[in-house]
């Protein structure tokens, strides 16, 4: 890597939500830092950040061109951290993309945050399309893509979207045979990696973060140690069954997402096709001074009643 800069801009687009929120916090940490936020509604941003010194913010809706150039404008990386439908996810980050080409801006961290979907094929795990659509993009322009890829939420594997957790009945639900990998990193981890990538002008392309490695029972053997109960494990059929339940729930409703999206995404976390790969093959020693949260130091600073909510 270079010498670092004496003063780096970041600009980070979406700075309302929970995960920017974590970016931003990180990237203060840093004397050298100053933050420039892209918002629709700024009263929605906390005082700790709308009365930061240190942060600028500009407003303007996701598809308005001419603020999101004032918003690129002297930013030395953007950072997106939209999260939403597939317009947004696709129309929305190329204006942004197109904004940091018009203003010169030399790298732009796509909101990615997810498995390995440059293995996928469109249509696959339909909520990664607009990704691979946007990375296409990426690669067609002058601009630097960089694309962060963490596994799957740990905060997010706990919730009740995802349906593997029963923080009631105290069980871990699953499909296949209970010796597949789970990769997953949780978001506070995943804040910090992503606030190293954007003051290190080198990192380009797609970067592998992760934070542990774990199958169900070994996560179920975690929950143990730190919570102090063995959580029941119910397996619910196999890869297979699971495959072919998820894409006729699709075909039966087709537009009700609900009802099959989180099947994809276990599907796809755990059948090998996605998965970061082994620690040594991953980007974490590039940053040597980020610790990984493991599944433990999870469960140790959140409550799984807290996080189940």
């Amino acid at each position: 890597m270079t010498a670092p800069q004496e003063t780096f801009t970041v600009g980070i687009a979406g700075l309302t939500g929970k995960f920017a929120r974590l970016v931003a916090s990180f990237l203060l940490q840093r004397p050298n830092v100053t933050l420039r936020g892209y918002v629709r509604d700024p009263t929605k941003l906390p005082s700790s950040l709308s009365a930061n010194e240190r942060i600028h913010i500009a407003q303007g809706g996701a598809y308005d061109v001419s603020a999101a150039r004032t918003f690129a404008w002297g930013c030395d990386v953007v950072i997106c951290c939209y999260l939403g439908d597939d317009r947004l996810m696709t129309e929305g980050q190329k204006v942004l993309v197109d904004a940091c080409e018009a203003e010169g801006v030399p790298r732009y961290i796509a909101s990615d945050y997810t498995l390995d979907f440059t293995k996928l094929e469109k249509g696959q795990l339909f909520p990664k399309d607009p990704m691979i659509e946007v990375k296409a993009y990426l690669d067609e322009k002058s601009v630097k893509g960089v694309h962060v890829l963490i596994g799957v939420f740990m905060d997010t594997f706990f919730s009740p979207y995802f349906q593997t957790w029963d923080g009631k009945e105290k069980k871990l639900r699953f499909w296949g045979e209970g010796d597949e990998v789970w990769e997953s990193t949780t978001y506070k981890t995943a804040a910090e990696f992503v606030a190293a990538a954007a003051v290190d002008a080198d990192a380009v392309g797609v970067k592998k973060f992760l934070g542990d490695r774990k199958t169900i029972r070994q996560i179920a053997d975690a929950v143990n140690t730190v919570c102090g109960f063995q959580p029941q494990l119910e397996r619910l059929g196999s890869l297979d069954d699971l495959y072919k339940l998820m894409h006729e729930l699709r075909e039966k409703y087709p537009q009700d997402p609900l009802k099959y999206m989180a099947m994809f995404y276990q599907y796809y976390c755990v059948n090998g096709q996605c998965h970061l790969g082994e620690f040594a093959s991953l980007d974490n020693a590039r940053y040597p001074e980020i610790r990984p949260e493991t599944s433990e130091d999870f469960l140790r600073r959140t409550p799984l009643e807290a996080v189940a909510q």
